[in-house]
């Protein structure tokens, strides 16, 4: 079992910045892969970023590549979500995912664990 927590959503105005954070327990971090995804109103949940166990490899949305930043701390047990330049676009629930084989991969199906939600909510 992997229990995740999220934290660092809330409410900022659009061209500002934010940071996420998912405290992961329950197995070696390390030997997880950790992706972040959201979720709007009405819409399908869908991938933001992904990062592989060394933290070396990482993957973006083209909708947020060169604004978002991943990144994570094994001593921590900590993966991070770095948001700049926010739209209002950007609005949606963020959720931090697990993968228990390490893949990285970028669709919800391939994760094993996922954490409550933070919100996030950009204003105009």
């Amino acid at each position: 079992q992997v229990q995740l927590v999220e934290s660092g959503g809330g409410l900022v105005k659009a061209g500002g910045s934010l940071r996420l954070a998912c405290a992961a327990s329950g197995r070696t971090f390390g030997s997880l892969a950790m992706g972040w995804f959201r979720q709007a109103p009405g819409k399908e949940r869908e991938f933001v970023a992904t990062i592989s166990r060394s933290g070396y490899s990482t993957n973006y949305a083209d909708s947020v590549k060169g604004r978002f930043t991943i990144s994570r701390d094994n001593a921590k047990n900590t993966v991070y979500l770095q948001m700049n330049s926010l739209k209002p676009e950007d609005t949606a629930v963020y959720y931090c995912a697990a993968d228990l084989f390490g893949r990285a991969l970028t669709t919800v199906q391939a994760y094993n664990y996922w954490g409550q939600g933070t919100q996030v909510t950009v204003s105009s």
